[in-house]
């Protein structure tokens, strides 16, 4: 059986697969680790050009997670107008964003502190 640390980026590995099955864009890895009173250990955030994109990245992330580790997310909330949609597996939290939304709020600035890494897409 793996690890907490193995299954962690088990986890993130396959919610970036799901965000780049569905072309999500702008794809962010925020390790919280380091910092202190943090909800989580991992953000993952990327952004989608509509709402029917952000539900798309959602329910691609969702499935994606579900096949591959069998694991559902604790809670997600945003589906309603799907502007900014958060879906919360614990450890990690994946923020999907309609780009003037992400612009907006501006998440990676706010958690500014923690490591932050681009994922380069394979699209």
């Amino acid at each position: 059986m793996a690890n907490k640390k193995e299954r962690e980026t088990q986890l993130v590995d396959e919610i970036i697969l799901g965000i780049e099955n569905v072309k999500g864009e702008n794809i962010h890895q925020l390790d919280l680790r380091e910092l202190d009173n943090t909800p989580c250990d991992f953000f993952i955030v990327c952004s989608g050009n509509s709402n029917t994109q952000v539900s798309a990245i959602v329910n691609s992330v969702q499935k994606t997670v579900s096949k591959a580790l069998h694991e559902k997310p604790f809670h997600t909330e945003g589906l309603d107008n799907a502007e900014w949609v958060l879906i919360d597996y614990v450890s990690v939290v994946v923020h999907v964003f309609q780009n003037q939304i992400r612009d907006y709020y501006n998440i990676e600035e706010l958690w500014g502190d923690a490591k932050s890494t681009q994922i380069a897409s394979n699209y």
